[in-house]
């Protein structure tokens, strides 16, 4: 038995104007919402509360050293000593439709438009909320573990980088991607269900890079799906039951399980380069199972829900045991790595490979890079060595065989490119340790951990391991160290190692500064441009579009806004009832801009095909951005309503 805690929070910051994160393409930037981002906290505590661990999973890229740092130290402020380094684990979905901008390290800030305050704001306040709420909800509860397989739900998307692993060690595994969920349940003394977290190894890209809504992609639609089964009745978002859905080694592991095509001829272009014979690497990209990117996130989120519901059902194995955790910053530029008694090598300073540029199947890159580079490129050599400055002799030799793009490590201006710190953490319930890895592990090792092995291939995933061939025998040694640490109760007596820089920065951005927004001649905001129709079946699409304002300002307001409700009719008590909301499966809000300030809303609802029939209507609430002064300006609250409109069952 333990004390645990379970907690919910909005995380969605900015959906407008501000480059999502996870492609590094600076032309897919926010214009709506299509599922709100939620961080999920978990704390498990002992009986006699002497030692407590949390695990939170946010609906986010990836946890920033710098949304890690501002969360520890406003729960410091908050709880002192409770909740430290070593006992919050922090991890992201790797959602890559949700907001960037919250690093501190400058090869972010390029594709990200800066460092974008109100979107580190929202993400480092909705994971203290979401522990704030779990802190405040401690109760007596029980911990059960399953385990099982997902099937048709990934690819691995470097099989070439696979297979040059010994078949000795590949003979150990059925496939070239890891299937196991691992699944815990969470349940109060009295029975009563409190929450899950799911582990499963697959890339949330589903939505590719050519969607502009902000949305948690497939593992936030398996949570939405669950929580809405376990929270009856109730509007997303809303619900005591908390279903997280982790990622894990997820590195090398794509959910477009039909495999990569050239996007303008048909054809596959599973090669080692991922290169289509007419337009190159740019035209080769990975299709999912469904007929667009809205249906393959359903479909594979679906899947993973439904094998979580399965294994939460029959979950019988109890975890019971002591609670630990262990954590070290470590400088990763310069970690001594013993392969054997007579063997010891060192990792390097960080640096990008060729093949990053590439992107992968997923999301291609920019320029026509290709996977599997093994030597530079004259013309992109000279243009970095004249812009930021060529590789230095011991970089390039550290990193061999692979080419090196930018050499992140050696390059500090405006701020370091890339860290050299980073933590290593583990926490252990019972007989179940968690690893906080500060990468993307692949199936078979790690990119921030790729294996030595696959460093030949030199596709995107080594090209990404950024601290040299030696990066995945470091962090095996350094988890080692601290397990270690854990079974022989020395926990105290580890060093804690270089402390990491907090850099103070503030909004430093190329997003374009929010100004007055306006409205065309005879008309207000929310005013209905185009209406509903009168009458809709189940299976369309009603649709309507207003006068809008930026949604930047509602964001400013309060990260938890609602952009918009469905109602329907109730005519017994003479009043509407919200049905559903902006974090809603079903509903799309799109933002347009227009010239000098003025903009439109267009909210879409896909109507399911459970819906009553009956009376209903679509409302957008929004703020509009007013000047006082050449120095204030204020947001002002407006909301617009579409004319009501049946629906029938078909």
């Amino acid at each position: 038995n333990y004390l645990l805690g379970v907690g919910r929070a909005d995380c969605t910051g900015p959906v407008a104007e501000i480059p999502l994160m996870g492609y590094a393409n600076p032309e897919q930037v926010g214009g709506g919402l299509l599922t709100r981002l939620y961080s999920r906290a978990f704390i498990v505590a002992d009986l006699d509360d002497s030692k407590r661990v949390v695990f939170v999973s946010a609906d986010i890229g990836m946890v920033s050293q710098k949304v890690r740092l501002e969360v520890l130290q406003k729960l410091r402020s908050k709880y002192g000593e409770l909740y430290r380094q070593d006992n919050v684990i922090l991890s992201g979905t790797h959602t890559h439709s949700g907001p960037g901008g919250y690093f501190q390290y400058t090869l972010f800030w390029i594709t990200s438009k800066g460092l974008i305050r109100p979107a580190l704001n929202a993400i480092v306040n909705g994971i203290v909320k979401s522990i704030d709420i779990a802190h405040q909800n401690m109760k007596k509860g029980r911990i059960f573990i399953n385990r099982g397989t997902v099937e048709n739900s990934q690819i691995n998307r470097s099989p070439f980088s696979y297979l040059e692993n010994p078949a000795s060690e590949r003979s150990r595994y059925s496939s070239n991607t890891d299937k196991e969920m691992v699944m815990l349940k969470m349940v109060d003394g009295n029975g009563e269900e409190l929450g899950l977290i799911s582990w499963f190894a697959v890339h949330p890209v589903s939505m590719n890079n050519t969607n502009h809504l902000v949305n948690s992609d497939n593992m936030g639609y398996a949570a939405y799906l669950f929580e809405q089964e376990k929270n009856k009745g109730m509007l997303p978002g809303e619900g005591p039951f908390v279903a997280a859905f982790a990622s894990s080694n997820l590195g090398d592991v794509s959910p477009n399980t039909k495999g990569p095509f050239c996007v303008n001829t048909g054809e596959s272009c599973n090669n080692p380069q991922s290169t289509c014979p007419v337009g190159g690497a740019a035209m080769c990209m990975a299709m999912g199972p469904g007929n667009d990117m809205f249906d393959s996130t359903r479909i594979i989120g679906q899947n993973i829900y439904l094998k979580a519901r399965e294994l939460y059902d029959k979950a019988s194995q109890e975890i019971t045991g002591p609670l630990s955790s262990a954590h070290q910053w470590v400088n990763m530029t310069d970690v001594s790595v013993e392969l054997n008694a007579t063997h010891t090598v060192r990792t390097c300073k960080p640096a990008l490979g060729y093949s990053f540029a590439a992107g992968t199947i997923d999301g291609v890159g920019a320029f026509n890079f290709t996977q599997g580079s093994v030597e530079g490129d004259p013309f992109w050599d000279g243009i970095r060595d004249q812009l930021l400055g060529e590789p230095s002799n011991e970089t390039k030799a550290c990193h061999k065989p692979k080419p090196i793009l930018f050499s992140t490590g050696e390059m500090t201006r405006p701020r370091p490119w890339h860290p050299d710190i980073v933590d290593v953490q583990v926490a252990t319930i019972g007989s179940l340790a968690i690893l906080a890895v500060p990468g993307e592990f692949t199936y078979v090792f790690l990119r921030s951990c790729s294996t030595h092995r696959s460093w030949r291939r030199s596709r995107y995933e080594a090209a990404s391991t950024i601290y040299g061939p030696h990066t995945l025998s470091a962090y095996i040694q350094l988890y080692r160290g601290l397990a270690r640490a854990i079974a022989t109760n020395t926990v105290q007596d580890l060093p804690r190692g270089p402390e990491p820089p907090l850099f103070n920065i503030g909004n430093l951005t190329l997003v374009p500064v929010l100004i007055a927004d306006r409205v065309p001649v005879n008309k207000t905001f929310g005013d209905v441009l185009q209406g509903v129709r009168q009458q809709y079946q189940v299976g369309e699409v009603a649709e309507v579009t207003f006068v809008g304002a930026n949604p930047r300002n509602s964001a400013e307001n309060a990260t938890e806004h609602n952009f918009l409700t469905v109602e329907r009719y109730n005519s017994t008590s003479d009043s509407w009832h919200v049905v559903q909301n902006d974090a809603s499966w079903d509903t799309r809000f799109y933002w347009t801009k227009g010239l000098l300030g003025r903009s439109n809303v267009t909210i879409k609802w896909h109507i399911p095909p459970d819906t009553e029939p009956g009376t209903y209507r679509i409302r957008y609430f929004g703020h509009y951005r007013r000047n006082l002064s050449t120095s204030h300006a204020v947001s002002l609250p407006f909301e617009g309503t579409s004319s009501t409109f049946e629906i029938t069952s078909q």
